[in-house]
């Protein structure tokens, strides 16, 4: 048993969690208590799991598996007349939780609540000590950043009382949500759709998308022209080494697919080429900056053609040299902003997903013989401090390492923003001995990438800065005068650990000197157009909500998550675009609503949770002070968002305009009692279903012929109390698609589907969409039941089974969809569990394309996706070209594949 002070009386102690941080507060009063058992609760079994081993046989540690109360779904739940009194229900998934929970406290001498050390963490322990009916004198609060030994036995000796003007920081922000979400959502869904909705803090960033696509859409492109140089040292360099005509002329496309930066141009075909030759040994590119002593700017070939003309034999010399050192400082360790940003940008993670994996890596992950390891601090925090034990650590680390010409005299500070909570720390590793390379077989793909992100990153920050050698040139030729830069590394610094990876580093000129003659390689006047702002990628969303002060490091992901799931935005290329119903609601809610969505009064309301949090703000104030305003623009919306003048012909109340996912329509305003639907000029009406001769083979009753997404299907005419539907092949035949079969499914109760999908036949409940419960089959149809493995779910321990998926087998929770727990089959486990693995999909076959790529000219190759052969590019992922195959190239391969299955028969028999 770990020895934890305060605690070596206590004969059993039972732990459970939610989630931890920071210490704080008073020393643990347990002598009274001696000889009872202790209780301390955390939230996900992955971490009581971590916690487990830190406390030894003699603590008991479960899990709340997160909030456990809520305000109720019917209704507000909030009186506000009588001073903002909510009313809280307990979760219907969490009331067998609670139930256990309240069996492991009863009794016991203390109960310790340790959730994440942040508002929402502080309000899940309030809640607990409510939903199970404790007394003040009964609970201590446990705090810590950290999953490791030491952290965890100093957060039981500071244990304290819970925070209370945290918890009203967070119901601060629960109720003004409710009052934005339960109001305003109903309006959206009577004036534009069904089931729309509105959120705080999620509208604003809809607006953000929104104003940067009509930016764009606004924008005009201006004609620009530059004039450019390749230079060498005299004689140094072969002009006809050089390709094309000394001096020419670059034409851009006026709508280039460039995204990025107001003045980027797009290249000509030889762009390529010219960047390769710029590159040669004694070669450098100048550009023209100033003519006839004034600064040089042009919007017409015109003026460039008489530029061209001038410096037609012209002499090229150096007229300046300036040379000098630059240092570049290491980035701060990451907060929660930060790390989403660079997972976006250099591994392409969404920000759900980055947050997903640093999850898993802060509450612990299966190291082997090692067990259950956390491997990173808190991952939501605006904090950039470093705990001195964490400095003495990396210092070491960066000196062992790399040597004593890597490491400053001090520690590097870095400053937080003003919002920061500086008991927080940044996302660094908890022991720099687990290093990427130590990880590197233990860890899934995803986990390790990130984790060596993380990793790189905090050693990198406590490093020496780069020292590079900078060098500016200019250049005189008839009456222009071109300048040229390049910097040269002498110091790697921090990027020993971390190298950059911007592809617009600066070139490294020859050696120079004032005075030096030059010869004209080429000359070329180029034309641009200036460019829109780039759309938002999520890196860049993530720095304008941050930059901006909307929401908290904690929100960041699930506002980009909430936003496209409404379908307000989406993304396309990576890039966000906004959706006509994004606009619509935007347009809506900024013209009734301008307050709920300015950004710096949602920015404001941000600060006075920080304020509430801090003690110098009182909750209800903060609510009063929104309440008042959005109550009365609420009631000015209701009256100037009324109906149209026409009446609907089936029951004669006023149509409403109104948007869906699929465009603008005209609707009943007594829907759902009336579904009259008159559609704009120029769509077409929806389609009446048509009977037919075919008849259901489940029921025997006709089958209809209808329309869904533009295609048509056969759906039986006992529709709903047959289910069965058929598929139209290319002549026109039915193909059965869904029949209904007499298994329950076990979810819901509800009667499961035989459906056909891309990766083969499967059952699926009938209640979908409300039930997305599906089952894998056997040959005859029938449910197959999940082998049992051994491996249980790290977010709510129930068993794994094997799923199938686009990318081949993974591990998945058997609770889906209340766990969406997953994990990645690395090769451990494929060894381990070999006998319940399906048959590896089988390498494409190797068929000779004699046509190389049509963007990079690399050879193509024959590759394998969801809908069959495909032709891709072996230049991937820097080149992501693929194409189909030629019919006749395709029968080639669909032969090359038999015969690799034939020869594969004959070679097992």
């Amino acid at each position: 048993m770990v020895a934890v002070p305060g605690f070596a009386d206590c004969s059993r102690q039972t732990v459970i969690y939610n989630s931890s941080s920071p210490g704080n507060g008073r020393e643990s009063t347990v002598a009274a208590r001696k000889n009872k058992k202790q209780v301390v609760i955390v939230e996900s079994p992955a971490k009581a799991k971590t916690i487990q081993k830190y406390l030894g046989a003699d603590y008991e540690v479960t899990a709340s598996k997160g909030h456990v109360r809520d305000l109720p779904k019917s209704r507000l739940g909030i009186d506000i007349a009588a001073g903002w009194v909510p009313t809280y229900r307990p979760l219907a998934d969490r009331k067998q939780v609670l139930a256990g929970l309240k069996k492991s406290v009863k009794g016991a001498g203390m109960v310790f609540l340790a959730p994440d050390p942040d508002r929402e963490g502080e309000a899940i322990a309030w809640h607990l000590q409510q939903a199970l009916d404790l007394p003040d004198s009964k609970v201590r609060r446990v705090r810590f950043n950290e999953i490791t030994r030491n952290a965890v036995q100093e957060a039981f000796t500071a244990a304290g009382a819970i925070n209370a003007h945290r918890v009203e920081a967070q119901e601060a922000r629960r109720f003004l949500d409710r009052i934005v979400g339960y109001n305003l959502s109903p309006l959206l869904s009577r004036r534009l759709a069904r089931q729309l909705s509105a959120g705080r803090v999620q509208s604003v960033a809809v607006k953000l998308v929104v104003d940067r696509e009509r930016e764009i859409a606004a924008f005009v492109a201006e004609e620009f022209w530059s004039v450019e140089a390749l230079l060498a040292v005299s004689g140094s360099v072969d002009r006809a080494r050089f390709s094309g005509e000394q001096v020419q002329i670059v034409l851009a496309d006026p709508n280039p697919r460039k995204r990025f930066g107001k003045k980027s141009e797009e290249g000509s075909e030889d762009e390529g080429e010219e960047a390769a030759e710029s590159d040669q040994l004694g070669t450098f590119k100048a550009e023209l900056v100033s003519w006839a002593g004034e600064k040089f700017e042009a919007g017409k070939r015109e003026q460039v053609d008489v530029v061209l003309a001038n410096l037609n034999g012209a002499t090229w010399s150096v007229t300046r040299l300036e040379e000098k050192e630059k240092q570049e400082r290491p980035p701060a360790p990451f907060t929660t902003s930060t790390l989403q940003q660079l997972s976006s940008n250099r591994l392409g993670y969404s920000a759900s997903r980055t947050m997903r994996i640093a999850q898993r890596l802060y509450e612990g992950v299966d190291l082997g013989s090692e067990g259950q390891v956390a491997l990173i601090t808190y991952m939501r925090t605006d904090s950039t401090r470093v705990s001195d034990d964490a400095l003495r650590a990396v210092r070491e680390r960066i000196q062992s390492d790399h040597g004593d010409r890597y490491l400053p005299e001090k520690p590097n500070r870095y400053t937080s923003g003003k919002s920061a909570q500086e008991a927080h720390e940044a996302i660094r590793p908890t022991d720099l001995s687990y290093t990427p390379a130590r990880l590197a077989s233990l860890l899934p793909s995803e986990q390790l990438r990130l984790y060596t992100l993380i990793y790189n990153r905090f050693v990198a920050s406590q490093m020496r800065p780069a020292v590079f050698g900078v060098t500016t040139v200019e250049v005189t030729a008839s009456k222009g005068l071109f300048r040229a830069s390049g910097r040269v590394l002498r110091f790697d610094g921090f990027r020993r650990v971390m190298p950059s990876s911007s592809k617009n580093e600066e070139p490294q000129l020859p050696p120079l000197s004032e005075g030096q003659g030059l010869d004209l390689m080429k000359l070329s006047g180029r034309q641009h157009f200036t460019q829109p702002p780039p759309r938002f990628n999520e890196a860049s969303l993530v720095k304008t909500l941050e930059k901006e002060g909307i929401g908290r490091p904690s929100t960041y992901a699930a506002i980009i998550t909430k936003i496209q799931e409404r379908g307000y935005v989406e993304q396309r290329e990576r890039r966000f675009h906004a959706t006509e119903v994004g606009m619509q609601v935007t347009d809506l809610l900024v013209d009734h609503f301008k307050q709920v969505m300015d950004l710096k009064f949602t920015s404001h309301m941000e600060e006075q949770l920080d304020r509430i949090e801090t003690a110098n703000m009182g909750r209800n104030a903060v609510l009063d002070e929104f309440y008042g305003p959005f109550t009365e623009a609420l009631r000015q919306a209701e009256t100037v968002l009324g109906s149209s003048q026409e009446a609907c012909p089936q029951c004669g109340k006023p149509l409403s305009e109104r948007f869906s996912r699929r465009g603008r329509f005209y609707g009943c305003s007594g829907y759902p009692e009336c579904n009259y639907i008159k559609r704009p000029e120029g769509q077409a009406e929806r389609v009446a279903p048509e009977p037919t001769d075919h008849v259901c083979p489940v029921c025997s009753k006709p089958m209809l012929k209808r329309v869904a997404k533009g295609k048509p299907f056969l759906g039986c005419s006992g529709y709903p109390e047959c289910k069965t539907t058929m598929n139209l092949d290319a002549e026109g035949n039915p193909v059965l698609s869904a029949r209904p079969t007499g298994h329950p499914c076990e979810k819901c109760g509800a009667p499961l589907v035989l459906r056909n999908g891309r990766r083969g036949p499967f059952l699926a409940c009938s209640a979908y969409p409300k039930c997305r419960h599906a089952v894998d089959v056997d040959a005859d149809g029938n449910p197959k039941k999940p082998a049992s493995i051994g491996i249980n779910c790290e977010k709510c321990g129930k068993p794994m089974a094997i799923k199938r998926g686009p990318r081949g087998p993974f591990l998945g929770c058997s609770g889906y969809p209340e766990c969406r727990g997953t994990r990645q089959i690395n090769q451990e486990l494929r060894d381990q569990l070999k006998d319940h693995l399906p048959p590896p999909k089988p390498a494409p076959p190797q068929v000779e394309i004699p046509e190389p790529c049509p963007k990079c000219s690399r050879p193509m190759k024959v590759r394998s996706g969801a809908k069959g052969y495909f032709l891709g590019c072996t230049g991937y992922p820097k080149c992501r070209t693929a194409v189909e195959p030629s019919p006749e190239l395709l029968e080639k391969i669909n032969a090359a594949a038999a015969a690799m299955v034939a020869e594969g028969s004959s070679a097992s028999s």
